[in-house]
């Protein structure tokens, strides 16, 4: 692991990963796949931070173990909730849950909409959850929806008929509608068009305004550039008996 880092920041650490390992074990052909070894560095309060490395590096991955929806092989992550110190490598499954919908946002560029569901009703889902009337989340969410460039005549339709980048957009205007405090970014722009990227950069750089702390994997990280505060640049490992495969 190679990190770019300038001067450190004078903003509070929000999430500090030490030693933080992610190996997986394939059992049919009993072998280890290396993913990442030995990552640490700290995460202060509005910093971005962007992942690089070539395909197979274990940036998904990291971004997967930090949000837990893997269980690294060792190390850890501590990350300043409101409340307190909580170990993401370690803590039970309903706190990550409630950390999830309170705190803590995962942006990737695939989007499983429910059935039936109207794209501007599950853009404005988690404005509701947190308390907004409905007629004001739906208000905010249609606005979330221009912005990442959906017609209104779409806006009432459902996001599982859509294109992918069409519902792509849906997907970020749901991720990005509420301001967590810890965001992932898994590859955001992969399928959005130049103008859906400029917006998408733009409420990006609100967030960093107000103090939203980001890791990101970008397709066009030069959208992002301006953004970026560090880089850390994972590099590819085989797995552990010497065969060319390495993790995703």
């Amino acid at each position: 692991m190679n990190m770019h880092m300038p001067a450190a920041s004078s903003a509070p650490v929000i999430l500090s990963v030490q030693g933080l390992i992610k190996h997986f074990e394939m059992h049919h052909l009993k072998r280890t796949l290396f993913a990442f070894d030995e990552i640490s560095f700290d995460l202060h309060q509005g910093e971005f931070l962007l992942l690089k490395g070539e395909n197979g590096a274990g940036k998904s991955t990291l971004l997967r173990t930090l949000y837990r929806s893997y269980l690294p092989r060792g190390g850890h992550a501590f990350y300043h909730t409101q409340e307190g110190i909580i170990d993401l490598a370690a803590a039970a499954d309903v706190d990550i849950a409630l950390l999830r919908r309170r705190e803590i946002g995962f942006v990737t560029q695939f989007l499983q909409p429910r059935p039936r569901v109207a794209a501007e009703e599950l853009v404005a889902e988690p404005l509701r959850l947190a308390g907004m009337a409905h007629a004001q989340s739906l208000d905010e969410a249609r606005r979330w929806l221009s912005a990442f460039g959906v017609k209104p005549g779409l806006w009432a339709a459902y996001p599982s008929t859509f294109s992918g980048g069409e519902q792509q957009k849906v997907n970020l205007a749901r991720a990005l509608i509420l301001p967590q405090r810890l965001l992932f970014l898994d590859e955001p722009t992969a399928s959005l068009d130049r103008n859906a990227r400029r917006a998408l950069v733009a409420r990006l750089a609100e967030l960093k305004i107000a103090g939203v702390a980001m890791i990101g994997v970008f397709h066009h990280p030069d959208d992002v550039a301006d953004l970026t505060d560090r880089e850390i640049n994972l590099e590819t490992r085989t797995i552990a008996d010497g065969a060319d495969d390495v993790a995703e």
